[in-house]
């Protein structure tokens, strides 16, 4: 017999002699079939290199036990923190997951997507790229009743479920803090706006402001990519201003610290001429000195709870509007980056 042809239930059936139905039945622990005869035929599969065809079998179940998950990056803890989530909660269930990566860009997001809609996954879970401006390219799942949960960067849908946090509330709070240290001419650095994340932050943001009445200085807002790059650079520009912030509030931690690295090197002193605050709490904010004021969200947590949702769904058929914004716990973390009092 050729090594490369696959072995079926025929040909062992052939080498046992006994008929294919048998050997079917003895693979799936039928109980029907008695001891001896199961364990030769476990024996001469196992011998004979049979693969069981799990594609075909899902097929016939219309099912693939098979999540998509598209994210923005993988290389981010946060992101890292939700697989792992997503996976373990998956794989407890039976399920196994195919993750792609959008890099931060519609297209790319968009071909990802065809793909998983191609291998048929049973449902997706999305957190949207950086330009996202619709999201069309995900309708011939909805069409088809092939669940969506959205995570994190979330998109308002009334079959789309949403996890995610109060950002409004936690760039609230973290401006505040801010204020309570003194600073009255506080920078925001934020992502496009198209993003929830990044709108929402930014009225948290000149809500606490307000609120304290202190007006809204456009020149003290900041909008990019939110990259270490974008950090840097936004630091040169506050070097050159001649109203000059004193306190900053990043959308993200790896803004936050390459931007407060650039000043330090140009003699700026963390936090007594400019306070520091990012978001995320990535474990760079630790390492940094001073270490960040942060914002912490559970990534882990988020990834169970999306996986959890959509498993309950497929297997139980439970009702994904009853959850159509679940809003989870945030925490804010004062470090010295920020203390001045």
């Amino acid at each position: 017999m050729s090594q490369n042809k696959e072995i079926t239930i025929y040909d062992i059936a052939k080498s046992l002699n006994i008929s294919p139905a048998t050997v079917s039945r003895g693979l799936k622990d039928h109980p029907a079939i008695n001891k001896d005869t199961k364990k030769k035929i476990i024996d001469a599969a196992q011998k004979m290199g049979y693969r069981h065809n799990t594609f075909a079998s899902n097929l016939r179940r219309q099912r693939t036990n098979i999540l998509g998950v598209i994210v923005p990056r993988l290389n981010s803890s946060f992101t890292s923190d939700v697989i792992a989530g997503m996976e373990k909660t998956a794989n407890e269930a039976g399920f196994n997951l195919v993750i792609s990566q959008s890099l931060e860009t519609m297209k790319k997001e968009v071909a990802n997507a065809n793909t998983m809609f191609n291998n048929r996954v049973d449902g997706l879970l999305v957190s949207l790229a950086y330009d996202t401006t619709d999201i069309q390219h995900l309708e011939n799942f909805i069409n088809k009743n092939i669940p969506v949960i959205f995570f994190d960067r979330v998109y308002d849908h009334e079959k789309c479920p949403s996890i995610k946090i109060d950002n409004y509330k936690a760039a609230y709070e973290i401006t505040a803090h801010l204020i309570s240290q003194g600073c009255k001419k506080i920078a925001h650095i934020t992502g496009n706006q198209l993003r929830n994340v990044y709108q929402d932050r930014f009225n948290g943001y000149k809500q606490a402001l307000a609120d304290h009445a202190i007006p809204l200085n456009e020149k003290h807002v900041f909008i990019n990519d939110l990259s270490g790059k974008a950090g840097a650079e936004t630091a040169e520009k506050i070097l050159y201003m001649n109203d000059r912030p004193d306190g900053v509030f990043s959308a993200n931690d790896t803004c936050a610290i390459n931007c407060m690295q650039v000043l330090m090197k140009n003699g700026i002193s963390i936090p007594q001429d400019i306070a520091f605050a990012g978001f995320n709490n990535d474990p760079t904010s630790t390492i940094i000195e001073p270490n960040l004021t942060s914002v912490n969200y559970k990534g882990f947590e988020m990834g169970e709870v999306a996986a959890r949702i959509l498993i309950g769904h497929l297997n139980n058929n439970y009702d994904l509007q009853l959850t159509h914004t679940l809003m989870l716990r945030h925490e804010l973390i004062m470090r010295d980056s920020s203390l001045r009092k």
